[in-house]
């Protein structure tokens, strides 16, 4: 009997830490399913376009008219004679570019759970460094599957994502052109 006291004591301490932890980690692995739950979005963006177009057109036109001596007794007067050229051309080219990405993490709240179990997502971020504002903001529909166990959702798998990243502040409107220079600008 006191063997299999002594045997069961021993694989009590054994396999109750185990169970234990398994336990602590089926509760702390929390997903966002409800309202007001709160989960963490990673944005990682990285976007670039770009085109080229180019026209060459050329166009020439010749014309030629002579004529020979005149008849009769103006024989001595020449015919009318007439040339003329036309040389028409274009070589226009055009381009565009433009990359940009977004690197951030933010949390977001759950706003409202769809018919279908999706999760409607919205947040919003500011952070203020010597009066200089930096606004993030995210919403859009996340789908329960795509949670990760540790609550993170990636932005690209957000349907229908709306995601600023703005600022606010003297560097800001620095780079702002003045009011009279946005006038002659809309106007020319």
């Amino acid at each position: 009997m006191k063997k299999y006291f002594f045997t069961l004591t021993i694989m009590f301490f054994i396999i109750a830490p185990v169970f234990a932890a398994q336990t602590y980690s089926i509760y702390n692995a929390h997903r966002a399913m409800r309202v007001d739950d709160v989960l963490t979005v990673v944005i990682i963006e990285s976007a670039k376009a770009g085109s080229q177009s180019g026209t060459n057109t050329n166009k020439q036109n010749d014309m030629n008219l002579q004529g020979g001596n005149g008849s009769g007794l103006l024989k001595f007067i020449p015919n009318f004679g007439a040339s003329g050229s036309s040389k028409v051309s274009y070589d226009g080219k055009g381009g565009t570019s433009r990359e940009g990405s977004l690197v951030a993490k933010i949390s977001a709240r759950v706003v409202q759970v769809l018919d279908n179990g999706n999760l409607l997502i919205d947040g919003s971020k500011v952070v203020e460094i010597n009066e200089e504002k930096e606004i993030i903001k995210v919403n859009g529909i996340v789908r329960q599957q795509d949670i990760e166990t540790n609550n993170i959702i990636y932005s690209y798998n957000i349907a229908d994502a709306h995601i600023t990243y703005s600022g606010k502040g003297t560097a800001t409107t620095g780079q702002r052109p003045g009011f009279l220079a946005r006038v002659l600008n809309w106007i020319f």
